[in-house]
């Protein structure tokens, strides 16, 4: 069986790599967190003109029609330059989320302004610390009005509606399309690890909602979990072949005692280990897309293994990154500590690795049951 991405996607994945570099190098990134604004709204314009955004969306509602494979590749790069974007908040999660469960109506409506850039969208589904769970879910709508908070929600501030998660008069966790201009909606920018990736406080009081399409029942959120996790996987390996990348050049260029540092064994180790894990979570990664591009069934499964290995992943590069370029790795004015940071926001989305773990035996243990 192959895994492997076609001769089309690695060309689209090779365009990105040299469009981002151009048009987004870190210096460009370090604006973004220096500033905090969350987002470099020139970048967004040349991504939208590019058709990233409707990549994997259908011709018929203003995609391209490639599937989850272009998103996988075009995460893996953004990943790698750090683009300071809401790319996983609306492609991710918001137009996978109306075009699994919207109605035709909501598809018309929203997908077509979504690909063009047009409007933003996020997913709101966390109310504080703690991992997703229908338990977890405070948010309650009735007659068609929402009440209650969302935090934090990924590029809240700037996002134009939001598909929120909340539950009905019955009880039933459902989702919910909810315009972020509206009366009832108060959003509030939050203070966090990664000032390249804006987060809000939104808070619901009486906000109109309409429910998205007939589905209901958390089930239709855990399966927007686990696409949205691969591709958060792609993400965080790109991030990490970045941080081995970083680390490698200043091995080989910076010199102690006479000798290039890559060549003592203490730093040797550390990139090899961070090759090794790097490589597990691309493997992963790729079975993932295998798996959300086909809609096979064992999609619970991959989707746990990428985001538990790429989480680690990302962690350990980022980590022994910093390490690797001593004691500037840990000022401001490195870059390594862009990566780390990243690292840490990418592992708390959409649930830790600890979730996921859980969720991995959850359902390995499912399908061995007698």
């Amino acid at each position: 069986m192959n895994f492997d991405f076609s001769d089309d996607l690695k060309m689209l994945r090779d365009q990105a790599r040299k469009f981002l570099a151009e048009r987004s190098p870190r210096t460009a990134v370090r604006k973004v967190f220096e500033d905090r604004s969350g987002c470099d709204a020139a970048l967004w314009a040349c991504i939208t003109e590019l058709g990233w955004l409707g990549a994997a969306l259908p011709e018929a509602f203003g995609g391209a029609g490639l599937g989850h494979g272009a998103l996988c590749v075009l995460a893996e790069e953004i990943g790698y330059a750090l683009a300071p974007v809401p790319f996983s908040s609306s492609v991710y999660l918001a137009a996978d989320a109306i075009a699994a469960a919207g109605s035709d109506a909501q598809k018309q409506a929203l997908l077509p302004p979504l690909a063009a850039g047009r409007r933003i969208g996020t997913f709101a589904l966390a109310e504080g610390r703690g991992n997703p769970g229908a338990d977890r879910i405070a948010a309650r709508v009735a007659g068609g009005r929402l009440t209650g908070s969302k935090l934090p929600v990924p590029d809240g501030v700037i996002a134009d509606f939001a598909v929120v998660a909340a539950a009905d008069e019955t009880g039933d966790v459902s989702l919910h399309v909810v315009d972020l201009d509206e009366p009832g909606v108060t959003r509030s920018p939050l203070k966090g690890i990664d000032p390249g990736r804006g987060q809000a406080r939104i808070e619901f009081d009486g906000a109109r909602a309409e429910p998205l399409g007939g589905a209901r029942g958390y089930a239709v959120v855990e399966a927007l979990l686990d696409r949205a996790a691969i591709l958060f996987a792609f993400e965080q390996v790109g991030g990490a072949q970045a941080c081995l990348d970083m680390a490698k050049g200043y091995a080989i260029e910076r010199y102690a005692f006479g000798r290039p540092i890559g060549s003592f064994q203490a730093i040797k180790h550390k990139l090899a280990d961070v090759y090794v894990a790097t490589e597990l979570a691309r493997s992963n990664a790729y079975y993932g897309a295998w798996a959300v591009s086909t809609g096979a069934a064992e999609l619970p499964v991959a989707a746990a293994a990428a985001r538990v290995a790429a989480t680690e992943a990302f962690h350990l590069a980022s980590k022994e990154n910093i390490q690797t370029h001593g004691g500037m790795g840990f000022t401001w004015e490195s870059d390594c500590h862009l990566y780390y940071r990243r690292s840490k926001l990418l592992a708390a989305a959409i649930g830790s690795a600890p979730y996921w773990k859980d969720r991995l035996i959850a359902e390995l243990e499912r399908r061995n049951a007698p």
